[in-house]
């Protein structure tokens, strides 16, 4: 099971790849299978999966369809995430542009009209600022399922007519401890927050507490992923929620099975907690 760009230690900080590969662990527990975690590094994942002694492969996500073609040669099972990777392969991914839709609506119907995005940044690195009106704004990194809720976030704000062309976009690592400081620091006006993974919310009310600012008084914070943590923070995270372990076990019951591929599409729901809140007047 390969973490993506990210080393084994990150995928053990990050909540959601805590829960996802609790729920594959489950799977391979029940079925006395054993789990390996390949490192997800550029330099030796292709050249591991080639040789890894395993009897299946579950690929984190759409930089690993380059590693489709090395799995089939081995003639192993396999499943992708968060890609559509083709009718014959397995894939099981989420609904993220309808995520997306839901945490802008959800802002929206509070009142708030000044947005600044949190995109998740797929290599190493620090944050990267795209302000309005910058010439050639551009994402510079990211995946199939990012650019999904992009789209979905595009979508939620030209209903209530503003453009993402005019919303600052940062792109953060997920666990990136500097990324609400430069939330905060570079985007002071915006009244709420859209973020690509609970653990980049989770940065954001950090140095929100540092600073003494006031969640969701004086800004409203939106994570996605639905994380058991999320319910955790202070105050608790509004997120969009998606079944984690239940997509871990069932990525490990379709290698497992080695069936006829299928495409799977997740669903996922707005969980309105304590962090969001109309803006002040």
């Amino acid at each position: 099971m390969p973490p993506g760009d990210y080393a084994i230690s990150d995928m053990i900080r990050s909540p959601y790849l805590r829960e996802l590969t609790l729920g594959v662990a489950q799977a391979c527990d029940e079925a006395g299978a054993t789990l390996s975690l390949i490192n997800g590094t550029d330099s030796s994942r292709a050249s591991t999966i080639r040789k890894a002694l395993v009897d299946g492969f579950i690929l984190g996500h759409s930089a690993d369809i380059e590693l489709v073609s090395s799995a089939k040669r081995r003639r192993l099972p396999f499943v992708i995430l968060e890609s559509d990777a083709g009718a014959d392969v397995n894939s099981i991914r989420i609904d993220g542009k309808g995520g997306a839709l839901l945490a802008v609506e959800h802002l929206a119907a509070l009142g708030h009209r000044r947005f600044v995005i949190l995109s998740i940044r797929r290599t190493a690195g620090p944050p990267i600022v795209h302000m309005p009106f910058t010439a050639g704004r551009m994402i510079t990194a990211g995946f199939q399922f990012d650019r999904q809720r992009l789209d979905g976030f595009a979508e939620g704000l030209a209903k209530v007519g503003l453009s993402i062309d005019n919303v600052p976009i940062i792109e953060t690592t997920p666990g990136d401890p500097s990324a609400g400081a430069v939330v905060f620091d570079r985007a002071p006006e915006a009244t709420a927050i859209l973020t690509m993974s609970d653990w980049q919310a989770i940065t954001v009310l950090n140095e929100a507490v540092r600073r003494g600012i006031c969640i969701p008084e004086r800004v409203s914070v939106v994570g996605f992923d639905g994380t058991s943590e999320s319910a955790r923070t202070v105050p608790p995270l509004t997120t969009i929620a998606q079944d984690i372990v239940g997509k871990g076990k069932l990525a490990a019951a379709m290698v497992l099975a080695n069936d006829r591929p299928r495409q799977i599409v997740m669903p996922v729901k707005l969980l309105v907690r304590g962090s969001t809140a109309p803006p002040r007047s």
